[in-house]
């Protein structure tokens, strides 16, 4: 009887799984080392949420084959979310279901405003839709920096003025104060909750992915008009994709912004959109794993050039424009099969059992 080989999707994921707690491990044994500066000891969280948000952006543009510029904005939706749950109930609730609510909070309500918007934007197709979302993430940004809201005796306040139209009484307090943001969140966010996270995100999107409704996707990106002939329903596929990928941008936001007491809405501007587009077109469009390796390098690169003082940016730039070339020259890319296939030729033939 013949070994059976694990199917290759399997195997894939495993590989991945197996490359998270590899880096959990090593990041661990740093710490206990004391070789882990502070400020890369503070940047743990922020990666994990990236790491995320670099694998739910794929789902809708490597996956679906659709550019969205606006993930941010749902980052922020979970993020504010989850952070004001955290404010109203760090008081009556225990840490560890506080922070868990919150989680969840952000998570649906990213959902939420993710359906809400992909009903208008996802009748659109290519640069139309790109612009629409960038100016949807514009638009929340926008929004949140425009909410006003406190509590008191009576209840809780909401205005778009200033603090002061909230009419609060002496037992008051503002917890999102517009451009300010939100203060006073309990700081509990971990690097094991974020690898916790990473690995759950990993186990939906590839699950998605490999999953009768992701090859549906996957096919209405190769071909939408051959889709629809089959019987592909195709606006409920692309909904599917994109409510999912903005659902886990929101667990994202709500994770990072426990990683901080103060939480402000110009952290999830235009600019953050783009750097997560950065990481998932490094990565590879469609390739997951790419994507995990690729958030984590850049977003920790520029801490450890540190060293170049004023060139830091310059070589930075530099080491992503050859990631940019090793991943997607036809050059670089027939090297690797080679290479591959050697390999592939000096591994032993399995022997029967």
């Amino acid at each position: 009887m013949k070994i059976r080989s694990l199917n290759p999707n399997f195997r894939r994921r495993l590989v991945t799984y197996g490359i998270v707690a590899a880096a959990f491990v090593f990041i661990q044994i740093l710490s206990g080392a004391g070789l882990l500066t502070n400020s890369l000891s503070g940047q743990l969280v922020p990666i994990c949420a990236y790491v995320i948000m670099a694998v739910s952006l794929n789902l809708t543009v490597g996956i679906l084959g659709e550019l969205s510029l606006g993930h941010a904005g749902f980052m922020s939706v979970g993020a504010f979310t989850g952070a004001f749950l955290s404010v109203c109930c760090k008081d009556v609730l225990p840490g560890w279901l506080t922070l868990t609510l919150a989680l969840l909070a952000g998570t649906a309500a990213a959902a939420l405003v993710g359906v809400l918007i992909g009903i208008p934007v996802l009748r659109l197709q290519g640069d139309y839709l790109a612009i629409v979302t960038l100016a949807f993430g514009e638009i929340i940004k926008n929004l949140l920096n425009s909410f006003y809201i406190g509590r008191d005796s009576a209840g809780f306040h909401l205005s778009f003025k200033d603090a002061l139209s909230l009419g609060l009484d002496d037992t008051g307090e503002v917890i999102i104060n517009g451009a300010q943001g939100v203060t006073g969140m309990p700081r509990s966010a971990s690097f094991t909750l974020g690898i916790v996270l990473i690995l759950v995100t990993l186990f939906v999107v590839q699950n998605l992915v490999d999953s009768r409704t992701g090859r549906a996707i996957m096919s209405i990106r190769d071909n939408r008009i051959a889709a629809e002939s089959v019987g592909i329903n195709v606006t409920r596929y692309k909904m599917i994709a994109f409510t999912v990928s903005a659902a886990l941008a929101g667990l994202a936001g709500a994770m990072y912004a426990h990683n901080f007491s103060t939480l402000v809405a110009r952290k999830f501007d235009y600019n953050t959109s783009i750097l997560v587009l950065v990481f998932i077109v490094v990565g590879g469009l469609g390739n997951i794993r790419g994507s995990v390796i690729a958030a984590a390098a850049l977003t920790v690169l520029p801490e450890l050039l540190r060293g170049f003082s004023d060139y830091r940016m310059l070589v930075y730039a530099v080491v992503l424009i050859v990631m940019m070339l090793f991943n997607q020259s036809p050059q670089f890319a027939a090297w690797r099969q080679k290479l591959a296939a050697k390999f592939r030729r000096r591994r032993p033939n399995r022997k029967e059992a």
